[in-house]
C-alpha cells in the first residue's frame, strides 16, 4: 500500500523576500498507541495481551535508562538507539566541559528489516 503525501509550499527560514518552493510531504493516517500494538502482536503470538503491553513497557523504561548509563540499545532487526550530542568548540581540550554541550539527541538507526521496508516504500500524491 503506497504512503500519501501532500504537497507544501515552504518559504526559505530568515528571507521572507526569496522565492518559495513545493515540497511533498506524507500524510499521517493516524497514531497507533502502545496498547494497539500490544494487542496486535498478542494476536500473532501465544502471549496475552496484557503479557505483551509489560514487555513494551518495560522496554519504554530500559531504553533511556541504557541510553544514560553509557550504552548503545541494540534490538536486533528493529534497530539501535544512541546518543549524540553537540557542543561548542574550545581551543585547547582543557577548556571543553560537559557545559560546552547544548544539545542531547536520540538517534535512531534502522536495523537490516526495517532498512529494507523503507528501501521498499511507495508513495501516492493525494487528490
Amino acid at each position: 500500500m503506497a504512503i500519501k503525501f501532500n504537497v507544501v509550499e515552504i518559504g526559505k527560514p530568515g528571507e521572507p523576500a526569496a522565492p518559495k518552493k513545493f515540497y511533498a510531504r506524507p500524510v499521517h493516517a493516524g497514531i497507533i498507541s502502545l496498547e494497539s500494538m500490544a494487542e496486535d502482536i498478542s494476536h500473532a503470538s501465544s502471549l496475552t495481551e496484557s503479557d505483551v503491553y509489560a514487555v513494551l513497557q518495560s522496554l519504554v523504561r530500559e531504553i533511556p535508562r541504557n541510553i544514560s548509563r553509557g550504552y548503545i540499545v541494540r534490538l536486533g532487526n528493529l534497530g539501535a538507539f544512541r546518543l549524540s550530542s553537540n557542543s561548542v568548540g574550545s581551543d585547547t581540550p582543557e577548556e571543553v566541559t560537559a557545559g560546552n554541550i547544548f544539545r542531547k539527541r536520540l538517534l535512531f538507526h534502522p536495523g537490516k528489516h526495517v532498512r529494507t521496508v523503507m528501501d521498499n516504500l511507495t508513495f501516492e500524491k493525494m487528490r
